[in-house]
C-alpha cells in the first residue's frame, strides 16, 4: 500500500498528512476549503522544520515529505487512485456520512475507507456505503506525528482482513494499534471525557478554581496537563459534542454535559482556537505554548 488521501486537512487532518508522508507514503491531502489546504500545508512545513532544527530528521527528509503531499480541494481527483482513504473531518454525523457516500462512488471498491472519528459510532457510517465491510475507525492521538496510540474501532461488519490491514499500516507509522469495540466514544474518550466533564463540574458548583483543579491532577495524578487546560487545548466545542455523543448513546444521566460546558461554548468560548476558554491566550504565542506540550 503507497497510496493514501486525508479528507480534512485540520489539526488530526494535517497531522495524519504529516505522518503517512513522512513514512514514505504518497498522500493527497483534501479539503473543501483552499485555505484550510493552505494552513494545514503550512501547518506540516512548520512542524518538519522544528523537528529538522531538533535533529530528528534531516533537510533532505524534510523536503522528500513535502514533495510526497498533494493538496486538493477535489474529493473524486484526490481517492481515486488511494487504497486507504482516512477521513478526518468534523466531528458531524451527517458530515461523515455524506463524505462516505461520496467516497463509495469514487473509490475502488477494495479501497478501505476509515475515519478519525473520537466517538461516532463506525457502524452508522459505514450504513450509508455499498461496502460497509471495508469501512473502519482509525483514531489518532494529537499530535498524530508524536502520539504514539491508534485506537483501531471495528464496525458491526467490518471484515477481519480490513481490520488486520489497518493493524499492520499503523505499525509501519510505528505506532502501536489497540482494537476496540463500537460503542459511544470507544474507550479513549469514553474515559477521558466523563472526566473532562466532572472536572468542569467541579468548578461549575466552586468546588476549586481552574488552576486548583488542574494542579491537583497534574500533581497528583501525574497528568502532562490538567482537564481543564487539556478541554481548552481539544476544543470545548469537540468536547461538548462528544459527550452528547455519550449522552445520546446510552442515555444515561451521568454522560449528559455539565451546563457550565455548554454555556461556553455558546458563548464562543472555545479554548485556544478562540483565545478564550477557561485559561486566556491574547497571544499566538502564548496558544503555542499550550500546544508545545504535547509536541
Amino acid at each position: 500500500m503507497k497510496n493514501i488521501a486525508v479528507i480534512g486537512a485540520g489539526t488530526m487532518g494535517n497531522g495524519i498528512v504529516h505522518t503517512f508522508a513522512q513514512y514514505g507514503y504518497t498522500v493527497y491531502c483534501i479539503d473543501s476549503s483552499q485555505k484550510a489546504l493552505h494552513h494545514g500545508i503550512a501547518t506540516i512545513t512548520k512542524n518538519l522544520e522544528r523537528m529538522v532544527v531538533k535533529q530528528k530528521i534531516t533537510a533532505q527528509e524534510k523536503e522528500d515529505t513535502l514533495e510526497r503531499i498533494t493538496a486538493t480541494t477535489d474529493l473524486k481527483t484526490g481517492v481515486q487512485h488511494a487504497e486507504l482513504v482516512i477521513e478526518a473531518a468534523t466531528e458531524k454525523l451527517e458530515i461523515k456520512k455524506s463524505i462516505f457516500s461520496q467516497l463509495d462512488t469514487y473509490c475502488n471498491p477494495e479501497t478501505i475507507l476509515a475515519t478519525n472519528t473520537s466517538s461516532i459510532s463506525i457502524t452508522e457510517i459505514a450504513s450509508t456505503t455499498q461496502h460497509p465491510e471495508r469501512v473502519i475507525g482509525m483514531h489518532f492521538m494529537n499530535p498524530v506525528p508524536l502520539m504514539p496510540l491508534v485506537e483501531i474501532i471495528c464496525g458491526y461488519t467490518t471484515s477481519k482482513t480490513v481490520l488486520q490491514k489497518v493493524i499492520a499500516i499503523a505499525e509501519r507509522l510505528e505506532k502501536t494499534p489497540i482494537a476496540v469495540q463500537d460503542y459511544p466514544g470507544f474507550i479513549a474518550n469514553r474515559i477521558l471525557m466523563p472526566m473532562i466533564n466532572e472536572a468542569i463540574e467541579s468548578l461549575f458548583q466552586g468546588i476549586a478554581g481552574v488552576q486548583e483543579i488542574d494542579g491537583i491532577m497534574k500533581l497528583g495524578m501525574a497528568h502532562p496537563m490538567g482537564p481543564l487546560q487539556l478541554a481548552d487545548y481539544i476544543g470545548l466545542d469537540v468536547c461538548l459534542s462528544i459527550m452528547n455523543v455519550l449522552y445520546e448513546g446510552f442515555k444515561n444521566p451521568k454522560y449528559a454535559p455539565c451546563p457550565l460546558l455548554v454555556t461556553m461554548v455558546s458563548a464562543g468560548k472555545l479554548g485556544v482556537k478562540s483565545g478564550e476558554g477557561f485559561y486566556e491566550y491574547k497571544h499566538s504565542k502564548k496558544a503555542e505554548k499550550v500546544a508545545k506540550r504535547f509536541r
